[in-house]
């Protein structure tokens, strides 16, 4: 297993009326981000916040290409970005890696898992205090993290990959 420190590239945020930030999605031009009662987006290279949807955004958002995905109490919304729309569906996987997030106390990483196994592949430790409350991937180098209760969102640099070990990771 190989272990670094995690490169943070970018912070976002603090981002006005939103105290926590949950789930982080990309859909390939905006992140979206769940802050409580509303689905915000912002343009990563500004940092802007473009827009808003009311809906439960306490946790988990996911984007499929074409609709949001987002954990609401016990169930999951499925979001039209263009006109809010909901209904109960299912989340998916980013560029065939299965990377998800942890915080517990004042620790957060993100970490690489061999989906048969189980078995942690990789892991990227955030420094002492930085938490990951959400998390997706733009499909190329960078991770964006929600930062929970601090009202950010992060974007952490993903490792590269040599073709050996992501051939690998593809076999599995």
């Amino acid at each position: 297993m190989n272990k670094s420190t995690a490169e943070i590239m970018r912070e976002y945020g603090p981002f006005s009326g939103a105290d926590n930030v949950g789930g982080v999605t990309y859909d390939g031009e905006n992140v979206w981000f769940a802050a409580g009662d509303k689905l915000s987006a912002f343009d990563p290279a500004s940092g802007k916040t473009l827009r808003s949807i009311d809906v439960a955004a306490h946790a988990g958002t996911a984007f499929d290409g074409q609709h949001l995905f987002q954990l609401a109490e016990d169930r999951i919304q499925k979001i039209d970005p263009k006109t809010g729309h909901r209904f109960v569906t299912g989340v998916t996987w980013v560029d065939g890696e299965f990377w998800h997030a942890t915080w517990e106390g004042d620790e957060s990483e993100l970490r690489r898992i061999d989906p048969g196994t189980g078995e942690v592949l990789e892991r990227l430790e955030m420094p002492p205090g930085v938490g990951i409350s959400g998390l997706e991937s733009d499909g190329g180098d960078r991770f964006f993290c929600g930062g929970g209760n601090s009202g950010k969102v992060r974007t952490v640099r993903r490792p590269k990959r040599d073709s050996a070990s992501a051939g690998r990771a593809h076999r599995k």
